[in-house]
This record gives structure tokens, C-alpha cells and sequence, in this order.
């Protein structure tokens, strides 16, 4: 039996690395323990039914509408060759770059009824207000469709994977057993996908659960809207920790859920995988309708509300682009600048510690810690916000006694509380690169350091950091963008007086002031689209070749 060395600096150093970083989880369980029976009476006899209904309605709503936009999006563009696809298969990864938040208040200058569409409607057709029919987007339709035209992505990226890697022969062989073509994709296909589309489908869930810009503005009550009115109008933060953990429960739920959907029914692909799955040639008019199909969620998730934002932003260019405003671009820089420095240091270290030390304690917590990413900002800024607050008071009580002199918010109120919430929010995304990238490098590498007299971290410094170039690139830049575009987490924790170009956009819609809040939502959705063009070129990198066969039908990459 192996033992390991418990009072090693690594291992105590990630002991106190994770305890920090869960501490404000464990803490908004922990507010359970402490009912506040009145609030939750008057929750319970007004708004509690909603958040409950509203939030697994958008929740699953999302889901639904993610798969049906993905998958066959997934299945057209690994199955067929058609006008455009080298192209469409980049484009349809836009809509990542747009915040769901900012694609709401795109549409909703659109399709409001003082909009240009209705406006349109109503002079080409002499209609008067109550004359015709418009669908309303502030809705819980309208909420479900701005975050599935933004998060569909998740689901096309798994299930392009998943379709991609399907063997060539798979389809000879279910021919041969009589198996028509559209039996071919609802029974052998989709099956085989299916972890991968469910995996997609609740990332997409849990970022719907984490919402709360698109249903603020919407006027949707849900889960995260109820925990900013029982903190700010309540002035109850207990029982907003404790609307958090109920809120927790849901996402936990869900990652069960979708667990257990996938361990009770499994596929396999039998014998060894020669070649990959080829794509079919499309001609003529075939061909342009696939690519129309093929280009529409690009068109309404990404080109028609850039358009939107450019027009609006043309025209308050020159009120706003002052020094206020690059003040904005440069709090909101080196605050993601900052954190995802943070958080690659922090994904070296616990992938390196993981690597010196396979104790199944190490991977435990860590795997705990990077949990953080299936939670709401809202959850994690909370639980830090009431940590951060206590030390503040015990600090000041100490100088105060000691010193006569009281320093003021030194955590709660300083940029570290955000930069240690992003950090615990986003540390997955990075430590999912680090892993990856260090799992690559050879143990032997390290041995033969080590018998060279190198310790720890200098085999870390001048080794493992060295060829992880790629990884931590990767790393800090989509941490980075992922931070821009965090909302409810600046909105609780930012300092007095400090903003950032997601607080001014959403400041500004809120006041119904789109056309100002279209600059600093065009700035994030241009800076939303580097890791975009990374994430394209890492596809385009890691896609197998494919081989020709049947010469007229099929095609090579």
C-alpha cells in the first residue's frame, strides 16, 4: 500500500488553496442552518412559486430549443459538403461572443413596439396600436430563445465531436442489416451522440439557472432576480444565501440528472476505427439550402444584433467615446487581465500538485473547488461577499483596539472580492486546459529532471510551464473574456464607484438607454470574439482527416 506524505508543502498548500476557494460554497449551504421563517412565509405567499416555475421553465426551455438548433446543425455540417460549409462551420461559433444579456437588449429595440419592425408594420399597413398581433419579447418565450441563440454552441461543439469521430463503415454495416437512412440517423447516430448532446444541453441549462441579466430586463422572475430583491430590498442576506443554496440544489440536480441519463443507457462502437465518418457532396439547390439552413442561428444570434449595436453606436460615438468611457475599457482590462492570471497560476498548481501527488484526497478537493464553474455568480458572490464582510469587522476591531484607528473594507470592498470570486467561478475553464495540456508531457521528463538535482518547482518553472505554452495561452485568454462578460457577480461585489463595460451596458438598458448602451456592448462582443477564433482553430487542428470514397459523393477535409 502506498503512503503519502500528508506534510508535504504541496499537498498542504492545495489543502489551504481549496479550503479558501470553497469556503463561500460551503457557506451557503451552511446558511440553512439557520431558517429565517418570515421571510421565507412572505416568499412562499407571493413570489416563490415563480422563481421555482420560471427558472425550470428557462432552464429547460433552453435545453430543448439548444438541442434542436445544435445537433442538426452538429449533423449537417459533419454529414454534408456543401456551398460555404470551410466558412459556416466557424460562423455558427459566433454567437459565443454575444453575451445573452446584450442580445436581448438588441431585439428588444428591435422588436418593441417603438421599434423599426413594428414601425414598418405599421406604416406599410396604416395599422394603429391594438390593430395587429406582435409577439412580445419581454417574455419567458423571448428569454428562452436569446439564450439558446447564444448557447447552442455548447451542443454543436460536442455533438460535431461526437458525429465527426464516427467510423466510415458505420453506415455500409447498417445498411447491410436493413437499416433505412432515416432509421440510420434516429437509431444508430443520434444514440451514439447522445452523451455528448446531453452533456452540451445541461452546460447550456446551468448558464440559463446563472442568468440574470436577460431575465432582469425581461422582467422574469426567477431564481437569481429573487436573490437580488431578498438582498438589496429585503436587506436580507441570509435568506439570500439561502435562496442561493435552493438555487445550488437545481444545478446539482441536474448534474445528476443528466449523470444518471447516461449510466443507464450506453453505446458502444465495436472493433478498431480505420477511418473517419465522410461527408457526403450536396449540388445545385441542395446545396444553397443546406447552407441557408445551416447559416440562419448565425444570422439571429450574432450578425443582426452586431448590426443593431453598430447603428446604435455610430450615432452616440462621439457623446460617448471620452475619457469615461476609456476609463471603462481599462477597469474592465486589467480587472480580466488580473484574475485570469490568477486563475492559470492557481490551474498550474493544483494540476501540477495533482500530478506529484495521485492521492485520491488531492483529486477530491480539487475536483470540488473547480465545481465552482456549474454555479451561479450570484451563489459564489454571496457566499464571499458575508465571508469577506466578517473578516472585514473582525480586522477592524482589532485595529480599532490595538491602534485606535479603523482601516475600512479592505476585502469586502476592494477589487480582491471580485477577483476571488472570478477565480472560483472560473477556475474550471482553465484547470480543464492545464490538465489536458499537462497530461501530455511524460513522466520520464520529470524523473530525469529530478535525478539532475532539480526540485519541484523548478521542474515546473523551467519544464512543464515552458511546454504548456499553448494550454496556458488558451487558458488566460478565455478566462479573460469569460470575466468581460460576467454580470451579476460585478453587480453584488464592485467597489464604490468603480464599473465596468457589462455593469455600464447593463446600467444603460435598464434605463431603457440603448442606443448609449450599444458602445460598451459592441466593445465586449468584439473582444468575446479572440477566443472564438482560437477555439475555431483548435477545432480545425484537432478534426480528422477525412478520406475519399464513392468518387462524386464523398469528399477529403
Amino acid at each position: 500500500m502506498r503512503h503519502y506524505n500528508w506534510l508535504n508543502p504541496w499537498f498542504i498548500c492545495v489543502v489551504i488553496c481549496c479550503v479558501i476557494l470553497a469556503s463561500p460554497i460551503v457557506l451557503v449551504f451552511s446558511s440553512l442552518a439557520f431558517p429565517q421563517l418570515d421571510v421565507w412565509q412572505h416568499l412562499y405567499q407571493t413570489v416563490l412559486s415563480d422563481y421555482v416555475t420560471n427558472s425550470l421553465l428557462l432552464a429547460f426551455g433552453v435545453g430543448a430549443l439548444v438541442i434542436l438548433i445544435g445537433a442538426p446543425l452538429a449533423w449537417f455540417i459533419a454529414r454534408y459538403d456543401f456551398y460555404a460549409r470551410r466558412q459556416i462551420k466557424w460562423l455558427v461559433l459566433l454567437p459565443m461572443a454575444m453575451p445573452a444579456y446584450i442580445l436581448a437588449y438588441s431585439y428588444t429595440g428591435l422588436l418593441d413596439f417603438a421599434g423599426p419592425v413594428q414601425g414598418a408594420l405599421r406604416t406599410t399597413f396604416d395599422w394603429q396600436y391594438g390593430d395587429y398581433y406582435f409577439p412580445e419579447i419581454r417574455s419567458l418565450s423571448g428569454a428562452i430563445l436569446m439564450l439558446s441563440l447564444v448557447l447552442y454552441p455548447y451542443v454543436y461543439m460536442l455533438a460535431k465531436t461526437a458525429f465527426s469521430d464516427l467510423p466510415a463503415n458505420l453506415e455500409e454495416v447498417s445498411k447491410s442489416l436493413g437499416v433505412t437512412a432515416n432509421q440510420f440517423i434516429t437509431k444508430v447516430v443520434f444514440p451514439l451522440a447522445r452523451p455528448a448532446i446531453l452533456m452540451g444541453a445541461a452546460l447550456a441549462m446551468m448558464e440559463a439557472f446563472a442568468d440574470y441579466g436577460t431575465v432582469q430586463y425581461f422582467g422574469i422572475s426567477t431564481f437569481t432576480t429573487g436573490i437580488f430583491r431578498t438582498w438589496f430590498g429585503l436587506g436580507n442576506g441570509i435568506a439570500a444565501a439561502q435562496l442561493a443554496a435552493m438555487l445550488t440544489s437545481f444545478v446539482v440536480l441536474l448534474l445528476v440528472l443528466e449523470y444518471f441519463s447516461r449510466r443507464k443507457v450506453k453505446y458502444y462502437l465495436q472493433g478498431q476505427k480505420s477511418k473517419a465518418f465522410n461527408r457526403q457532396v450536396l449540388h445545385g439547390y441542395k446545396s444553397v439550402v443546406m447552407a441557408i439552413l445551416c447559416v440562419l442561428p448565425v444570422i439571429f444570434g450574432f450578425l443582426i444584433p452586431v448590426l443593431q449595436l453598430v447603428g446604435w453606436a455610430i450615432d452616440s460615438f462621439t457623446k460617448q467615446f471620452d475619457q469615461a468611457f476609456i476609463q471603462l475599457i481599462w477597469n474592465s482590462f486589467y480587472l480580466a487581465a488580473i484574475t485570469a492570471i490568477c486563475a492559470v497560476i492557481l490551474a498550474l498548481f493544483f494540476a501540477y500538485a495533482k500530478r506529484l501527488n495521485r492521492s485520491k484526497v488531492i483529486h477530491l478537493i480539487v475536483s470540488f473547488v473547480g465545481l465552482g464553474y456549474a454555479l451561479p455568480g450570484t451563489v459564489i458572490a454571496i457566499g464571499a461577499l458575508v465571508i469577506l464582510s466578517w473578516l472585514d469587522i473582525q480586522i477592524n476591531g482589532i485595529t480599532e483596539a490595538w491602534f485606535e484607528q479603523s482601516v475600512g473594507l479592505i476585502l469586502s470592498g476592494t477589487l480582491f472580492a471580485l477577483v476571488l470570486v472570478y477565480c472560483i467561478r472560473f477556475l474550471a475553464v482553465a484547470m480543464h486546459n492545464v490538465d489536458s495540456g499537462i497530461a501530455r508531457i511524460k513522466p520520464s521528463l520529470d524523473d530525469a529532471a529530478k535525478s539532475l538535482g532539480h526540485s519541484s518547482f523548478s521542474i515546473l518553472k523551467n519544464i512543464h510551464v515552458p511546454l504548456l505554452t499553448s494550454s496556458v495561452c488558451s487558458s488566460l485568454l478565455l478566462v479573460f473574456v469569460d470575466v468581460m462578460k460576467e454580470l451579476p457577480a460585478t453587480l453584488i461585489l464592485r467597489p464604490f464607484n468603480f464599473n465596468t463595460l457589462a455593469v455600464k451596458t447593463f446600467e444603460l438598458a435598464s434605463d431603457e438607454r440603448l442606443m448609449e448602451a450599444a458602445l460598451p456592448a459592441l466593445a465586449i462582443v468584439i473582444v468575446g470574439i479572440i477566443p472564438v477564433i482560437f477555439l475555431t482553430r483548435m477545432t480545425e487542428q484537432r478534426s480528422p482527416q477525412r478520406t475519399s470514397k464513392n468518387k462524386g459523393k464523398y469528399v477529403t477535409s
